[in-house]
C-alpha cells in the first residue's frame, strides 16, 4: 500500500549548510518532519556542491511523518551574479547597468537550468536567462 501524501513544502536551502535554525527547523517541526534526519541527509547529498550555494528543495511528507525530497539547480539570478562577477543586480534596472555577461556564459547557464526550465530546446533556455539577466540590469554582449 502506497504512503498517504500529506502536503509538500519548498525551501532554498544553502548548500552544505542545513541546520536545525530558522528557517528550516520550524518549517519542519510544524509539519512533524524530522529535522535533524532532514538536516543530515541534505548535507550529505550537497558536500560535493561549492558551500553556501541556494539550493532549491521541495519536501513531499507522508502522513506516517517519513519524507522524501528533491533539490533543484540554484536559481538563474545566482548563475547570473557569479559569471559577471557582481554581488547584486542594478537597483535601477533598465537605466543602470550591473554589468554585462557573453551569450556563451548565458548558453552555458541554460544548459546548466535546463531540466529546472520550462523550455522545449536550449534556444528557448537561453531567451528565459537573457531575459532574468536584463531585470537585473545586465547587458548580453555578442
Amino acid at each position: 500500500m502506497a504512503k498517504k501524501v500529506a502536503g509538500q513544502l519548498k525551501l532554498q536551502v544553502k548548500a552544505g549548510s542545513a541546520n536545525p535554525s530558522p528557517p528550516i527547523g520550524p518549517a519542519l517541526g510544524q509539519r512533524g518532519i524530522n529535522i535533524m534526519e532532514f538536516c543530515k541527509s541534505f548535507n550529505a547529498a550537497t558536500q560535493e556542491m561549492e558551500k553556501g550555494m541556494p539550493i532549491p528543495v521541495v519536501i513531499t511528507y507522508y502522513q506516517d511523518k517519513s519524507f522524501t525530497y528533491a533539490m533543484k539547480q540554484p536559481p538563474v539570478s545566482y548563475f547570473l551574479k557569479k559569471e559577471a562577477k557582481i554581488t547584486a543586480g542594478s537597483k535601477t534596472p533598465g537605466k543602470a547597468k550591473a554589468g554585462s555577461i557573453t551569450r556563451d556564459q548565458v548558453r552555458k547557464i541554460a544548459e546548466a537550468k535546463m531540466k529546472d526550465l520550462n523550455a522545449a530546446d536550449v534556444e528557448g533556455a537561453m531567451a528565459m536567462v537573457e531575459g532574468s539577466a536584463r531585470s537585473m540590469g545586465l547587458t548580453v554582449e555578442g
